[in-house]
């Protein structure tokens, strides 16, 4: 209070000062300027703002008393302050554009930044009350008042050491943030107004809502101001008067000592009160949660007031753990219909009283206005601003309108401001509310007089709220009420579960104080011990919608629609197949027509070299019809891609597995034609080979791929797979797929090309020791035991895999089989043909075969 009595003092001895150069002549010069950042606008009337744009004060100088103060220097621009301006400036647009308010009358106004110190305030506020003129030469002071009256400041402090001396002048200062209820004494303040409730209420209502729960044993920490102090004091009364207890009463220390807040912190770990009331600025509470995330405090029920309920400092994924759950008490929401096109619309000019936007322009786009040349000292150098950077482009609070809560505040108190006025000229001469029945003049206006119309201001903002002043000049105490829940990304959302109205303090019941709403996409749902009116908004489940709030249940939507992220609107399921555009199909594509091209490159070298021994002696008639079958199969994967229709549904499968039986039959006879030739080689089996010619071999690769067809025939004429929509296993998602229709005839024909693929590794290994210079069995055995490797890994992975995947799974399966056979079989033989013609001959052949013996 120290610097209130002090600027008072200094304020009455300048006007005392002044009002004796007035007596002695007839010229009145102003003996000096306050430089401030701020904004202004001419017009008939002038509306006075007072701002905590820069929020920081870097360099404040000290005060010697000696030599008159260096200015302050302000840093770190408020993006949200600095909208709360801009609120003002378009509330007064919207008026002068108004015919029904003010007609003929023009709105201007003049707005400082009271940079966060009480200094700068009134600086401030002295400027707005005793002009800019140079010289003032009429001692009659005929005229209005250089400002009718001033919106602002948001701060208590500043407030109280403000009005103090403009209440001795009647001008009247509507404060759109300050909340002390010191402020509500009219005899102390009588000009003072506000659009915010008093802390009176907001105290009142926080004790209805702790006796409703039973929460009779509770923590108090406030901070040192006159916010803090007076809530505090408030607080205290109220408990005690419903013979509750504060188990204790910290005070925030304003210099972040680490002293003050080790001790906070130990007496709220080994306080048994779980549930902690905070009255204080989010900026003096950082400290102190800082250093209950550090100390993992958890299990507090956090109780905030409306001054750091909405701060984002604390809504994020580091303090979730800690602070999910909170309660509080905020500021009204409203919402102003263009105010964020005419943010957008803002860009700066050459006007140095203008200069706060040129500060802000600088701060969102990280240019600068003046060309400063090279930097020093690894200073870095900023790009030139050209004041035509696109507004639209940035995402700042500055244009996030989507929670006014203190802009809709300057808002009402500059429509309260402009109601008053229109009421002051809508006076008839005779009728008038002033001695004598007479009108106050718009033209010679007195503050006195406004304040009168002010204090009966009654109108209905387009939000619908309505606005009006009791004999305090307080607003009517409505308050939301807000639940800190986290959200998807880990953070903290801010969700509306109530309203609090003057109600709770003419001692109706605590139903009524609390009347919480369910937003959409959320149901009521009790739980006991719930703080949240006794109901707790529970979100809709997977696939369920609520739209509209309060609702008692979710509504499940159809089969083909899933809910959306709000959980608020069914939206059409996400369709999925395996699609030739996606990176996976595409992938699969190439790596199917990669196999298909080598398999013809295979049969190209074949053919050119069908009359050499390793072709001749590998038995070419086979080898060629191996190289078609691996085709087919590699061919057969482009069936499982895309959307599924009846007939790749019917064909895939069949193509499928006929390609493979003749594969591995094709293989299987490769292997006896292997062991036929080595019987027939000794004399007790001289006879092997007539039974094993090469028409019996075409016979036995007919008859075993025939047993495969019958079988595909009987299952597509039984139960034919068919295309098949499935939202049972990927809620979320329509999954196009094939139904396989008969799971018997699918065993059958996995089961035939398993047996065949046996039989042929168990020949291909009891074999593998023949004596050949290349010897088909050993590369047999092992194309055969990748095949066999390749598809019993398969099983599990098919089963486990979800959606599309499973059939990306099978395809694979294909892929990398059908590739191990060509790779095993054929690679060898290729890389004797094309790089070592020299052991392509018999005599290289004979050899080995003469060693072997």
């Amino acid at each position: 209070m120290m610097w209130v009595i002090l600027y008072v003092c200094l304020f009455l001895s300048c006007n005392y000062i002044y009002v004796a150069l007035m007596a002695t002549s007839s010229t009145c010069k102003l003996q000096g300027h306050f430089t401030l950042n701020g904004m202004f606008q001419d017009g008939d009337l002038i509306i006075g703002g007072l701002f905590e744009i820069q929020t920081y004060l870097k360099v404040f100088p000290e005060l010697s008393f000696r030599t008159e103060p260096k200015l302050p220097h302000c840093e770190l621009f408020y993006m949200s302050s600095f909208q709360e301006a801009l609120t003002m400036v378009f509330a007064i647009s919207e008026i002068n554009n108004d015919p029904n308010l003010l007609p003929n009358i023009t709105l201007g106004y003049q707005i400082y930044d009271n940079c966060l110190r009480l200094g700068v305030a009134f600086r401030g506020a002295t400027a707005l009350v005793s002009g800019t003129e140079e010289t003032i030469s009429d001692l009659n002071c005929k005229g209005p008042p250089p400002v009718v009256g001033i919106i602002g400041d948001p701060g208590s402090t500043h407030s109280i050491a403000i009005s103090s001396v403009l209440g001795l002048f009647r001008l009247p200062m509507i404060s759109y943030y300050a909340t002390c209820s010191c402020l509500s004494d009219r005899k102390k303040y009588p000009s003072f107004f506000r659009t915010i409730p008093s802390d009176a209420f907001q105290v009142r209502a926080m004790v209805q809502i702790l006796k409703h729960f039973g929460w009779t044993w509770v923590g108090l920490i406030y901070s040192d101001n006159d916010y803090g102090i007076n809530a505090a004091q408030s607080f205290h009364r109220e408990m005690q008067q419903f013979g509750y207890c504060v188990a204790f009463s910290e005070i925030l220390p304003n210099n972040n000592n680490p002293i003050d807040i080790q001790r906070i912190m130990g007496m709220i770990q080994s306080s048994t009160a779980r549930v902690v009331v905070v009255f204080s600025p989010s900026s003096l509470l950082i400290p102190l949660m800082n250093e209950v995330v550090l100390q993992n405090i958890t299990g507090r029920q956090w109780i905030a007031s409306e001054a750091w309920v909405n701060s984002p400092v604390f809504r994020t994924p580091r303090f979730q753990p800690f602070l999910g759950g909170t309660m509080g008490i905020a500021i009204r929401r409203g919402e102003i219909e263009g105010l964020h096109d005419f943010l957008l619309c803002i860009h700066p000019n050459n006007d140095q009283r203008n200069d706060i936007v040129r500060i802000f322009w600088e701060n969102i786009f990280g240019c600068s206005f003046e060309n400063k040349g090279k930097g020093t000292d690894g200073e870095q150098i900023k790009k030139l601003c050209t004041g035509q950077e696109d507004l639209s482009t940035t995402n700042t609070p500055f244009t996030d309108v989507s929670g006014l809560r203190s802009s809709y505040n300057v808002y009402k108190a500059v429509y309260a401001l402009a109601h008053a006025l229109h009421d002051l000229m809508q006076c008839e001469e005779g009728r008038g509310p002033f001695s004598e029945n007479r009108c106050g003049d718009i033209t010679n206006l007195k503050p006195w007089q406004l304040v009168h119309y002010l204090q009966k201001v009654n109108f209905t903002t387009g939000f619908g709220d309505h606005v009006s002043f009791d004999k305090n000049g307080d607003a009517l105490a409505i308050y939301d009420v807000l639940n800190w829940q986290p959200s998807a990304d880990g953070s903290i959302k801010l969700h509306n579960v109530g309203v609090l109205n003057e109600g709770a303090e003419k001692g109706m019941p605590p139903q009524s104080v609390c009347s919480k709403s369910c937003p959409p996409g959320t149901r009521q749902a009790t739980r006991k011990g719930l703080p949240l009116c006794c109901f707790d908004c529970l979100p809709c489940g997977d696939g369920e919608i609520s739209n509209t709030t309060d609702s008692i249940e979710c509504t499940t939507c159809p089969d083909e629609f899933w809910s959306n992220p709000d959980k608020d609107q069914c939206v059409p399921k996400e369709i999925e197949f395996l699609s030739y555009e996606d990176s996976l199909g595409i992938s699969l594509t190439t790596a199917s027509l990669l196999g298909t091209f080598i398999c013809a490159l295979v049969m190209i070298i074949f053919a050119h070299h069908r009359n050499t021994p390793i072709v001749r002696a590998n038995n070419s008639e086979l080898s060629f019809l191996l190289l078609l079958s691996l085709k087919l199969c590699f061919l057969c994967v482009l069936l499982f891609i895309g959307q599924p229709q009846l007939w790749t549904c019917q064909l895939r499968h069949a193509v499928f597995g006929i390609s493979f039986v003749l594969c591995i039959s094709s293989i299987l006879v490769k292997t006896m034609v292997v062991i036929a030739v080595f019987k027939s080689s000794r004399p007790e089996g001289k006879g092997a080979m007539k039974w094993f010619g090469a028409a019996q071999q075409r016979c036995t690769v007919l008859v075993l791929t025939a047993l495969q067809v019958v079988n595909c025939a009987v299952w597509l004429s039984t139960a034919s797979p068919t295309p098949h929509e499935n939202n049972q296993n990927t809620h979320s998602k329509i999954v196009y797929e094939c139904a396989i229709g008969s799971v018997a005839g699918f065993s059958m024909l996995l089961g035939y090309i398993g047996l065949l693929a046996a039989v042929s590794l168990l020949l291909a290994f009891l074999s593998r020791n023949l004596p050949d210079n290349f010897n088909e069995a050993k590369f047999i055995t092992f194309s055969m035991l990748i095949f066999c490797a390749v598809w019993i890994a398969f099983v599990p992975a098919y089963v486990s895999s979800p959606g599309k995947y499973a059939v990306a799974v099978e395809i694979f399966a294909i892929l990398a089989s059908s590739f191990g056979l060509l790779m095993a079989i054929f690679a060898p033989k290729c890389y004797i043909i094309l790089l070592h013609p020299e052991k392509n001959t018999k005599k290289a052949i004979m050899r080995r075969e003469v060693q072997n013996k």
